[in-house]
């Protein structure tokens, strides 16, 4: 737990808890024992899975965590990034709230059981993006769901005023800004990624359609 412990306090800017590592621990678990049927990650990662998912996933909790409200997760998956920030925030941000959207139901399924086994006061919706009543959410973000402009497509309704978008990128991120701002005006903030030297984390505020 030792490493584990200064990686989360190194992406946070503070240390968490022995109960919420161990509830993170559990997560990966979780993921390690449905991955086999349901395939919800790449199993080539699962060796690494701490570096590349939780810890991943917590850099994104970090651009939001200063936020109350609600947040809104697009492709939840296996829970990266919406379950472990739902699990940071148990313990550094109780005033957020989680919903988890998922159009796979098996993969519904399995964050269904990861909520309950975990006992997190999360929402998970077995429901396309498309097809959601509108969220009002203060934060919402998607990982390798689809490229920025469609993403904004799919968040904006759901956006309150004053929310944002918190979208993890690979190395053509600069090429999706690019084709977005053909069809958006926004606030960007660029995060690099601590664990793909490659990739980005994008922070969009104040979007509005062109």
């Amino acid at each position: 737990m030792g490493s584990s412990h200064i990686e989360i306090g190194d992406v946070l800017g503070r240390d968490v808890s022995r109960e919420t590592l161990s509830l993170l621990e559990a997560h990966l678990e979780l993921l390690r024992k449905w991955n086999p049927a349901i395939n919800l990650v790449s199993s080539s990662t699962l060796a690494d899975g701490w570096q590349r998912h939780i810890v991943d996933s917590a850099q994104v909790f970090a651009c939001g965590m200063t936020q109350s409200g609600l947040w809104v997760d697009f492709g939840a998956g296996g829970g990266f990034p919406g379950l472990v920030s739902a699990i940071l925030a148990t313990e550094l941000a109780p005033d957020i709230r989680f919903a988890l959207v998922e159009s796979d139901k098996r993969k519904a399924a399995f964050l269904t059981n990861a909520v309950n086994t975990l006992k997190l006061n999360v929402s998970v919706v077995a429901s396309r993006m498309e097809d959601l009543p509108a969220q009002s959410a203060q934060v919402i973000s998607a990982r390798a769901v689809s490229d920025l402009p469609r993403l904004l497509d799919y968040a904006t309704p759901h956006l309150a005023d004053g929310g944002i978008c918190i979208f993890p990128k690979g190395e053509r991120y600069q090429q999706e800004i690019t084709t977005a701002k053909r069809h958006w005006r926004f606030k960007l903030s660029e995060r690099p990624s601590i664990t793909n030297p490659k990739a980005v984390i994008l922070v969009l505020g104040d979007v509005q359609r062109v």
